[in-house]
């Protein structure tokens, strides 16, 4: 497959360097430009009697929370997304549900077997979502910063190239970055709420049917033999 555009992965470490040897072992010609860095900062955990569940919207939240993380390990956990559910329990905790599509739909769920008092274990910079009749208590426990666009992005992105984007602040800081010249590029997103936040434009873009790897390389495959063609 290395004939074909490049893969351009886009997301922090230590998920950026997992994908890219996915998407190796695959075949593609695959480029590591993560576009932000992720760090744990200060917080304290509250009393978990005061909850009913956690949430988990990203795998950062159980690698980054640090020894906080001990208590709440009461409270079932429930995680966006295989490889959230994966930290999470290598953190110790226990998942009582993995979402197999994105946040909110996990919330939807969540709300209909009443569960009243969420807390959110999330990062410094968020989504909004609705609640519905619950309570939705965010308690940030890492932050993920812009980082130095990598030397070899504006060669890549010159030419024809398909993007793996995994957050809402990727695609638009991506959509920034390329500007108005997108249309020889082809992104593939993690979820619908990441693929609106691109904005319009693309050669193509396509959505992961799941929040994991495995679905946004399958929908990268795609798009490879697309452009390939």
């Amino acid at each position: 497959m290395t004939d074909g555009p490049p893969l351009i992965v886009t997301r922090p470490e230590p998920g950026n360097a997992a994908t890219v040897e996915r998407a190796r072992v695959m075949g593609f010609d695959v480029h590591a430009m993560p576009l932000f860095d992720a760090r744990a900062i200060d917080w304290s955990p509250p009393k978990p009697a005061d909850f009913d569940v956690l949430l988990l919207t990203s795998a950062f939240a159980a690698r980054l929370a640090g020894p906080g993380l001990a208590g709440l390990a009461s409270l079932p956990a429930y995680a966006v997304g295989a490889a959230t559910a994966r930290a999470a329990e290598a953190a110790g905790l226990t998942v009582a549900m993995t979402g197999s599509s994105c946040a909110q739909r996990l919330l939807d769920d969540m709300t209909s077997e009443n569960i009243h008092n969420i807390l959110w274990l999330c990062g410094r910079d968020r989504s909004e979502f609705d609640a519905r009749a619950a309570s939705l208590t965010a308690l940030p426990c890492y932050a993920v910063d812009p980082a130095p666009v990598p030397g070899e992005w504006d060669a890549l992105i010159a030419a024809p190239a398909i993007l793996l984007v995994h957050s809402a602040r990727a695609a638009q800081r991506i959509s920034q970055l390329v500007g108005d010249s997108r249309a020889h590029l082809s992104l593939v997103a993690i979820s619908p709420a990441v693929a609106a936040a691109a904005g319009d434009g693309w050669r193509d873009l396509a959505i992961a049917g799941h929040p994991d790897d495995v679905a946004i390389l399958a929908q990268a495959r795609a798009l490879w033999h697309k452009g390939a063609k």
